[in-house]
């Protein structure tokens, strides 16, 4: 099992407008059935941590490109493109979870 988490650099001024976008995007992705449920997060401002950054995270079974054969893209209208207006890069980063069930040690 896999967490999954994408993060934004955006403009100054633009977290909260940009952490909507995302939370719509995710959500579209959670309708279509392509994603668990995602959770959207940002520090820096009223708690400490780095400004002008919003996070997105999902938990996966296993790692596949959202661009496969078969599986078409969501739509959540302009969310995209109104976010590119507002960032200034991203990047993804794949944690390997610790399994947890019945027959597991943990």
């Amino acid at each position: 099992m896999y967490l999954i988490r994408r993060s934004w650099n955006v403009k100054p001024g633009a977290t909260r407008q940009a952490a909507e976008l995302i939370a719509r995007l995710g959500k579209a992705h959670e309708d279509a059935g392509q994603r668990s449920e995602t959770r959207v997060y940002w520090s820096g401002y009223t708690v400490p941590g780095r400004t002008n950054r919003v996070y997105m995270d999902w938990v996966q079974e296993t790692i596949e490109s959202p661009f496969r054969e078969g599986n078409p893209l969501p739509s959540a209208g302009d969310a995209g493109a109104r976010l590119r207006e507002l960032t200034q890069g991203s990047r993804i980063e794949f944690y390997e979870m610790v399994p947890r069930g019945p027959d597991s040690e943990v």
